[in-house]
């Protein structure tokens, strides 16, 4: 498995390159494995996704720290494979 470091490295080389970098914004662990078999290099989250796939507005404090860390981690589980 690669190290944070590695991979910041790796993130790092991705805004040099000459070609523009697209970053896919997944909202869930299902959107992340579609963005992922479309070869995004990379992955962001989304706060508006994640907000308003639970039906709550976004930037208003809706959803939680801990809801948002646990999207996180189910998004970086569900694409761990890809690594």
């Amino acid at each position: 498995m690669m190290t944070q470091s590695e991979k910041a490295v790796i993130f790092q080389t991705l805004h040099e390159r000459k070609q523009p970098f697209v970053i896919g914004n997944p909202w869930d662990p299902g959107s992340a494995r579609i963005l992922t078999s479309l070869k995004y290099a990379a992955l962001s989250t989304t706060s508006a996704g994640l907000a308003f796939s639970l039906g709550r507005k976004d930037g208003t404090a809706a959803v939680s720290r801990a809801e948002t860390l646990e999207n996180a981690k189910s998004i970086v589980e569900a694409t761990r494979a890809f690594h």
